[in-house]
């Protein structure tokens, strides 16, 4: 069972331009915990959330880390923040993938654990009809929509160890992510309980 459970997450100001800042309301449960043991082991003690922008499907190495915020400490209770992060640089993604469908990737870990991946697919288009019927050879980034497509986030749950202060090594094993990051993780995915776009 999972001493730390994401509830909600509203997608703000979206649809939004490009070049518009990310903004996601999250709100979580903690069911246990969880700063003594941490502190224990001499580690950052609290939830480290990342947001990651997909520049490619096909490689990797276009990935780009938007934000990483630690929110703690991580005490019995319910929760709530608003993560904001910068648009991607589009001086770092290839001309063919910047219109389109990508991926944006919201994880959460403990201890360096990734125990829980929210993907949502994301869409880049031009907001302007001529331009989406005809569209200019050199992208024009001023012009792009970006639209978050929130009713069908994939939720992939990672087993982790988070007491790792009471195991005999004080290992932390942490699951590997999925070879396919949209793809079915055999039973550790489901949806969110709800979601809903932000004003």
């Amino acid at each position: 069972m999972s001493a730390v459970n994401v509830t909600n997450i509203a997608v703000l100001s979206n649809p939004s331009s490009f070049l518009s800042p990310f903004k996601f309301e999250i709100t979580y449960d903690c069911v246990d915990a969880l700063k003594e043991g941490s502190i224990c082991l001499n580690v950052q003690a609290d939830l480290e959330w990342k947001l990651i922008y997909v520049g490619s499907a096909e490689d990797d190495t276009y990935d780009q880390l938007l934000e990483s915020v630690f929110v703690g400490p991580v005490n019995v209770g319910g929760f709530r923040f608003v993560l904001q992060a910068d648009p991607p640089d589009p001086a770092r993604i290839r001309a063919e993938d910047i219109v389109g469908v990508t991926v944006l990737l919201l994880t959460c870990s403990y201890v360096g654990q990734e125990f829980v991946r929210i993907g949502y697919y994301v869409n880049n288009d031009y907001s302007d009809e001529n331009l989406r019927q005809q569209p200019p050879q050199t992208v024009n980034i001023d012009k792009l929509q970006r639209n978050i497509l929130t009713d069908k986030p994939r939720v992939t749950k990672f087993p982790i160890n988070f007491h790792p202060e009471n195991s005999e090594t004080g290992d932390q094993a942490a699951s590997p992510p999925p070879d396919d990051i949209m793809a079915e993780a055999d039973g550790n995915e489901e949806r969110l309980p709800s979601t809903k776009k932000g004003c």
